[in-house]
């Protein structure tokens, strides 16, 4: 299959990208800069920049792609939230996406089907509220900004291609998410690994975490998979709450996780975002798994213990009879 991919650079899309390229696939990298993304990607990746211009290069692939992948858009966690930095996080989402099907539209031989990045997000702060798919998107900034992210996407719909808007949760993997709660401070120490690690606020909000490897497999499940398109949520199956969350990372590292982060502590810190870290989602992937995706990480203690190498401690055998 021919496919194109935008934010073929970031956390996802480099592991994306490689696997597509193992499992025969053509790869086209639609980049902000093609030559900084020739040196973060595998050989043999095309790669072409793009934008919101009249680049014509970019847009003349999508005629020759059998699907696109959208990943592009601004991390939420890139820096404290001011008006800017919001303005910069909704632009990078909604301005690329319409001009994305926008080109898509233009082509004569257009693409059968479109996956689109969304983030659990959606739903805003809901509490113990168990969420699938169907259920309706909350009201604070990110939900507003996912709303319209998935409506410019689904657009693509009234071009005959499949849309799947894929609600992505907390990804766990070598890097982005995790790494930022093992180092939250700009030193090169560990909370976590020195045994002060702890629940942010008061932990009751629940995780909505997946495995990079599962994000990566359900969106190459989706490529061919008919019956995953509008919304899909990208988590894993056993949500749990950030204090479960910081006890397993800490029974993981062999330490404890008995030091919370107070609130008003993260507010100080991160502004805004912090109603995001304190706020949470009691996401099911349920279309998903009607899809008949096999999830390869279901445990969170599973998922912690691969990606930082820790295997699971010795069981004590009990004492046998004289």
């Amino acid at each position: 299959m021919h496919i194109a991919v935008t934010g073929a650079t970031g956390f996802v899309g480099k592991r994306l990208c490689g696997q597509l390229l193992r499992e025969g696939h053509t790869v086209i990298a639609l980049s902000r800069s093609a030559e900084r993304a020739k040196g973060l990607l595998d050989t043999g990746i095309t790669c072409l920049s793009w934008g919101t211009n009249d680049d014509t290069a970019w847009k003349s692939a999508l005629g020759s792609v059998e699907a696109v992948i959208h990943l592009a858009g601004e991390s939420v966690a890139g820096e404290r939230w001011s008006p800017e930095f919001k303005r910069r996080i909704h632009d990078s989402r909604v301005l690329p996406t319409r001009a994305l099907v926008e080109a898509i539209g233009q082509q004569r031989t257009k693409p059968s089907v479109l996956l689109c990045a969304s983030a659990v997000g959606y739903y805003g702060d809901r509490k113990d509220e168990t969420l699938t798919e169907e259920s309706l998107p909350g009201s604070d900034f990110l939900a507003r900004t996912c709303v319209e992210w998935e409506a410019e996407a689904q657009r693509a719909e009234t071009f005959g291609l499949r849309v799947a808007r894929m609600r992505i949760g907390i990804v766990l993997g070598a890097g982005g998410a995790l790494e930022k709660m093992l180092y939250p401070l700009p030193i090169p120490l560990s909370p976590f690994k020195l045994g002060f690690g702890g629940a942010m606020g008061s932990g009751r909000q629940w995780f909505p975490w997946i495995h990079l490897d599962d994000v990566v497999g359900i969106f190459v499940y989706a490529l061919k998979t008919p019956g995953l398109f509008g919304p899909v949520n990208l988590t894993a199956p056993n949500p749990v709450t950030n204090a479960a969350f910081a006890q397993t990372l800490g029974r993981v590292l062999h330490r404890p996780a008995f030091a919370p982060i107070p609130a008003f502590l993260l507010r100080a810190m991160v502004g805004e975002f912090a109603e995001t870290l304190l706020g949470g989602q009691r996401v099911l992937p349920t279309v998903a798994q009607r899809e008949g995706y096999r999830f390869r990480f279901e445990t969170l203690e599973a998922a912690l213990r691969t990606l930082l190498d820790s295997p699971e401690p010795p069981r004590s055998e009990p004492p046998r009879p004289a």
